[in-house]
C-alpha cells in the first residue's frame, strides 16, 4: 500500500515538474538575430568605424565594414560609432632542439572596441575580443614574414567576426 502512495507521489511530482518547465519555457523568446522584424540589419548599416592606425587595425576595420553593411560600404551618416584599437603579437611555440630557431608559432590579435550613439555619445557596448591563428615558420626570412602576415590577417578577420556579433547583439536590444 505504501509503495502505491510513493508511486503516485513520484508521478504527480513528475507531472508538476513538466508543467512548471513548460510554463518557464513559454516565457522565452527566441528569434533570429538578423530577422527583418528585429531591425538589426538597418542599425548595422548605420554604424561607422574609427580610422585605423596600424595594418592589423585596418584589416579588422575593413572586415567590420563589410560585415555591418553586407558589402555595401561604409555608412555616410552613421547613427552609431565604433572606436577600435587592435594589436597583434607573435609567439614561438615549437623550438628546434638543434638551435634557437622556431618551427611554429601563434599570432594573437586583440581588439578593444567601444560602441556609442553619435547623437548623445551614450556608450552602448564596450569590450574586447581576441583571436589566435597558428603559423608554420619557414627557414627563409621572407616566407616567414609572409606567413606571419597571413596569420595576422586570419586572426584579424576572426576577431572582427566576434566584434561584429557583439555589436549586432547590442543593437538588437
Amino acid at each position: 500500500m505504501s509503495s502505491d502512495i510513493a508511486c503516485k507521489l513520484v508521478r504527480n511530482a513528475g507531472i508538476a515538474m513538466i508543467l512548471a518547465s513548460a510554463a518557464f519555457l513559454s516565457a522565452c523568446q527566441v528569434r533570429p538575430l538578423y530577422s527583418e522584424s528585429s531591425g538589426v540589419v538597418e542599425k548595422l548599416s548605420s554604424v561607422g568605424f574609427s580610422q585605423a592606425t596600424t595594418r592589423v587595425e585596418q584589416q579588422v576595420r575593413n572586415r567590420l565594414i563589410f560585415l555591418a553593411s553586407r558589402g555595401a560600404g561604409e555608412a555616410v551618416n552613421p547613427q552609431y560609432q565604433v572606436e577600435l584599437r587592435a594589436a597583434s603579437a607573435v609567439a614561438d611555440t615549437l623550438l628546434a632542439k638543434s638551435g634557437d630557431t622556431s618551427k611554429a608559432g601563434r599570432v594573437t590579435v586583440n581588439v578593444i572596441y567601444t560602441l556609442h550613439a553619435t547623437a548623445d555619445g551614450h556608450v552602448i557596448k564596450a569590450g574586447s575580443r581576441q583571436a589566435t591563428a597558428l603559423v608554420d615558420f619557414s627557414e627563409q626570412e621572407f616566407a616567414k614574414q609572409r606567413a606571419i602576415r597571413d596569420a595576422e590577417n586570419r586572426a584579424a578577420d576572426q576577431a572582427a567576426e566576434f566584434v561584429g556579433a557583439d555589436i549586432a547583439a547590442a543593437l538588437s536590444r
